[in-house]
C-alpha cells in the first residue's frame, strides 16, 4: 500500500530566509508541522557559477536596474526538479505584476495537484528566455508592484494551503467565502446582540435557514455589484435579487 505525497510548494528566491514567515504560524503553520503540506525554499544563488555568486546583469538595450540571468535561473529551476516524480507535472509559476490575476478558481486548481514550483523575481525582472524556455506561468496578485515576488508567493501559498483537506476546522468554511461562487462574501455578525446601538439583523436570529440563505445571497449580490461590478456581470446563473425577481445574467456581447 502506498500513500500519496503531501502537497508541496517549492520556492526559488534570492531570500530563502523569508520562508516560511507567516506560513509557519496559525492554520498553515500547524498543517506544515503535522506534514499536511511541505515547503521548500531554494536559494537561486546556489546555481551561480562565478566566485561572486552573481545572479543578475544589466538589461539588454539599456535601461535602469538589473535583470536576473537566464543561465543561473534556468539552472535553479532544473535543479529543483531533480528527483521529482515525472508523472506528476508541477505548475511552474512566476510571480509577476504583468501576469494573469490570481483567482479563487485557479487556487482550487493548484490544490488538486502535487503543488507548484514558484519563481520569485527581483530587480527589473527575469530574462524572457527563461519564462519561455521553462514554461513559466506568470501570476499577479494585484495591479501594483512589490519589491520582489516573495510576498506574492506567500499570499498564493496561503490561499492554497487553507483549502487542503484537514487544514480548516470546518469543511464548509471554504465554500461560502468571497469568490467561491463568483460573489463577494455577505456580512458576518456575532455576539453581542447589540453593539453601539446597532443590532444583529433580525433575520439572522430568526432560525429560518431558508430566509437566512436568501438574505445572505442578496447581500452578496449587492456588495458585489457595488464593489466589484466586473464580477457581478459574470454571475453564471439566475438568482433572486432583493425584490424577489429573477436576475438574468448579462451577456458580455450585449453591451
Amino acid at each position: 500500500m502506498t500513500t500519496s505525497s503531501p502537497w508541496r510548494a517549492t520556492v526559488l528566491t534570492l531570500f530563502p530566509e523569508m520562508f516560511p514567515g507567516p506560513l509557519g504560524v496559525s492554520l498553515a503553520g500547524r498543517a506544515l508541522a503535522s506534514g499536511v503540506w511541505e515547503l521548500e525554499a531554494r536559494d537561486i544563488r546556489a546555481s551561480a557559477t562565478d566566485r561572486h555568486r552573481s545572479v543578475d546583469d544589466t538589461p539588454a538595450g539599456g535601461g535602469p536596474g538589473m535583470v536576473l540571468r537566464a543561465d543561473v535561473l534556468a539552472a535553479a529551476i532544473d535543479a529543483a526538479e531533480i528527483g521529482q516524480d515525472s508523472s506528476k507535472e508541477r505548475p511552474r509559476l512566476l510571480m509577476s505584476p504583468r501576469g494573469r490575476p490570481l483567482t479563487q478558481a485557479r487556487v482550487v486548481e493548484l490544490t488538486q495537484g502535487p503543488g507548484p514550483l514558484i519563481v520569485c523575481g527581483r530587480f527589473e525582472g527575469i530574462d524572457q528566455r527563461v519564462i519561455d524556455g521553462r514554461g513559466l506561468e506568470e501570476v499577479s496578485i494585484g495591479d501594483y508592484v512589490l519589491s520582489g515576488g516573495e510576498i506574492a508567493a506567500l499570499a498564493l501559498i496561503d490561499a492554497c494551503v487553507r483549502l487542503l483537506p484537514g487544514v480548516m476546522g470546518k469543511e464548509a468554511s471554504g465554500t461560502e467565502e468571497s469568490f467561491s461562487d463568483g460573489l463577494l462574501e455577505y456580512p458576518q455578525y456575532t455576539r453581542p446582540q447589540l453593539f453601539e446601538g446597532v443590532p444583529i439583523p433580525e433575520i439572522l436570529t430568526s432560525g429560518d435557514h431558508a430566509k437566512v440563505a436568501a438574505w445572505r445571497r442578496a447581500e452578496s449580490e449587492a456588495l458585489t455589484a457595488a464593489r466589484r461590478p466586473d464580477l457581478s456581470a459574470q454571475i453564471p446563473v439566475k438568482a433572486p435579487n432583493r425584490a424577489g425577481r429573477q436576475k438574468t445574467p448579462k451577456n458580455k456581447t450585449d453591451g
